[in-house]
């Protein structure tokens, strides 16, 4: 009989169950209520570019107002972009222009769906 322990009074001593090996695991609850937080930022000069990274660094996602650097000091704005670029890298995270005058940046626990539409093609 396959399931012979069942029986209590037919047990044999020489198959006892063994209770020792057994796992513990831990009760603690995961960060599941933990909120994102989206901060936007401008870019007037290239120093402000640390405000971003710091926040990144934070898990914060990052909306960026490039507009105002990109009016005044267009190599500047690509030091500051590169420079946000290895931020992401370091953090394995996200970033992707919008329009002309925004980006977003996020760390690596979010994700930027981008369109796979084709340019030219119309949506059905």
């Amino acid at each position: 009989m396959p399931l012979n322990f069942l029986n209590k009074d037919k047990q044999d001593d020489s198959e006892e169950i063994v209770d020792d090996d057994f796992v513990e695991l831990d009760a603690e609850v995961a960060e599941g209520n933990k909120k994102a937080v989206i901060r936007a930022e401008t870019l007037q000069e290239f120093d402000d570019i640390e405000a971003v990274q710091d926040h990144l660094r934070n898990d914060h996602i990052v909306w960026i107002n490039i507009g105002p650097l990109k009016s005044r000091d267009m190599t500047n704005l690509k030091r500051a972009v590169n420079r946000l670029k290895k931020t992401i890298k370091a953090i394995d995270g996200d970033m992707a222009g919008v329009d002309e005058s925004w980006i977003v940046a996020c760390p690596s626990y979010a994700e930027i769906a981008r369109s796979t539409k084709e340019k030219g093609s119309q949506a059905p």
